[in-house]
């Protein structure tokens, strides 16, 4: 492989201005640090400044054909990452987190490749990009975030000082960039921005209640997952722990029981009930409803099984079911369960979000996003509203309907909004961006969808909240240190 030389900097001209408007003193830094490394020394380690070797030159996606120089490597912790520096750089960074999680044991390097390719438009504008694949498969918010501030290390170690550094996470990533932010935005020089785009960002202990729901609904109506000849297992489990299911099973019997993926002509009347009835109480689209049930299954087993030690996060007690043709039996006869306090709170601490930020963030988000429900950018809102930092938070909308991907223009038009956010301190504006994007897409042709118009419905509209659940944060600034102290809280790496 080709060696390439090392890529100059441009000469970073500003500070950013909301910034320098908030410098500390030097005393009250070194005093903040003291008190972050003593708090970290009771949680599971999770570190993301050990030494790795250096990254080696590696072919570039085809989209980035001679448009910028790529390589690859692996951390110190084991996870692989992707680099690319356009030969036409601006300068600045952009640190992507990946969504998923996968469930594969070990870090894969087509992940991050893979995501590279996927958001090749941010290379085009001008911003080298790095990527981690993570150390591991399976869940771990923590981890992926500090998988993803060493990816950032990684980067300057190699190439030096960048002029500014944004963070980018979509879906379960958005989850972990705005973890990110939190745990690490502080350090000067760090990060600038933060772009979420399709985030989960209500948390893993309220963001996955939909599913919860999903799981026990769908049991009540089907009941043959698992079968009445099978081994039983408490459905908060997902999938008992020794199960040789495959997603090619779980979509079998989901055809079985609702004929999901066959023309509604062909299903029998007994199979069209099922399906409206599960739709219907769970509020889950149709065209998701076997992505949602998927996570539900393999993902729930993950998290409990492998991740918790088959300690229980997740409840519904308390929760009423409507919607059904009959609404009364079905919350007579659905499973109910309460959580461990002890596992809900392992969870918290790991994928829930305090609002303690300091730095700018822009969201973009699909308004029919069938997968990570619009609704979460109310969770958000709420969430930096309840800690104080609601005026850090601009969020845009469209008329999309896709999860996994937005339009080019519209990534390349929020980058270039949060970019001057951060050199200016003037904050974007919905109508802003959506009066900006044409002229960008005449890049790209991919189309400008923003609806400047558009206010989210309140979490609490779309997933049935359990007891307590209507406020935000999940987790306050303050639990978080408490728990923090505990020996071995959370999820470990």
């Amino acid at each position: 492989m080709q060696q390439h030389p090392t890529p100059r900097v441009p000469a970073r001209t500003t500070a950013p201005l909301y910034r320098r408007g908030r410098r500390r003193s030097a005393l009250v830094a070194a005093l903040l640090a003291t008190a972050l490394l003593t708090t970290a020394a009771h949680a599971p380690v999770v570190r993301a400044d050990a030494p790795a070797a250096s990254p080696e030159a590696a072919d570039c996606p085809s989209v980035l054909a001679g448009k910028a120089r790529c390589y690859t490597g692996r951390d110190a912790q084991g996870a692989h990452y992707a680099i690319a520096v356009p030969t036409r750089w601006n300068g600045s960074l952009v640190v992507h987190a990946h969504g998923g999680p996968d469930l594969g044991e070990a870090s894969d390097p087509a992940r991050s490749t893979g995501d590279l390719e996927r958001w090749a438009v941010m290379v085009k504008e001008g911003y080298a990009w790095a990527g981690s694949s993570y150390r591991r498969g399976g869940y771990g918010t923590r981890m992926a975030a500090a998988d993803t501030e060493s990816v950032r290390r990684v980067f300057v170690d190699r190439f030096g000082r960048t002029g500014r550094t944004y963070l980018h996470g979509q879906s379960w990533g958005g989850n972990v960039a705005a973890k990110v932010a939190e745990t690490y935005g502080r350090k000067p020089g760090a990060y600038d921005g933060v772009l979420l785009t399709n985030g989960v960002l209500g948390g893993g202990s309220r963001g996955y209640d939909h599913r919860v729901d999903l799981r026990v609904v769908y049991q009540y109506y089907c009941g043959n997952h698992p079968r009445p000849t099978e081994p039983r297992y408490p459905l908060w489990q997902g999938l008992r722990p020794d199960s040789t299911m495959t997603a090619a099973g779980l979509r079998s019997r989901l055809r079985e029981c609702t004929g999901f993926d066959a023309d509604p002509a062909a299903r029998t009347p007994l199979q069209q009930r099922n399906l409206d009835d599960i739709l219907a109480v769970t509020g889950i689209p149709e065209r998701a409803l076997e992505s949602h049930l998927r996570f539900a299954t393999f993902t729930f087993r993950d998290i409990v099984s492998t991740r918790l030690g088959g300690r229980n996060p997740f409840s519904n007690q308390g929760v009423r079911y409507a919607g059904s043709h009959d609404d009364r039996a079905l919350n007579a006869g659905v499973e109910r369960f309460a959580a461990d306090p002890a596992a809900r709170r392992d969870l918290s601490f790991d994928s829930d979000l305090t609002g303690s930020i300091s730095l700018p963030v822009l969201t973009l988000h699909a308004i029919d996003d069938p997968t990570a429900f619009v609704e979460h950018e109310s969770a958000y809102r709420a969430t930096l509203r309840g800690a104080g930092r609601a005026h850090l938070l601009v969020q845009s909308f469209t008329r999309e309907s896709e999860h996994s991907g937005l339009s080019d223009a519209e990534y390349a038009t929020s980058l270039a909004a949060l970019d001057r956010w951060a050199r200016t301190g003037h904050p974007p504006t919905p109508r802003s961006l959506a009066a900006a994007c044409p002229a960008v897409d005449r890049a790209y042709g991919a189309g400008c969808f923003y609806d400047p118009a558009f206010t989210p419905a309140p979490y609490a509209s779309r997933v049935l909240p359990r007891p307590g659940g209507r406020h935000w944060p999940a987790m306050t600034a303050g639990q978080e240190r408490a728990w923090s102290r505990i020996d071995g809280v959370g999820i470990a790496p």
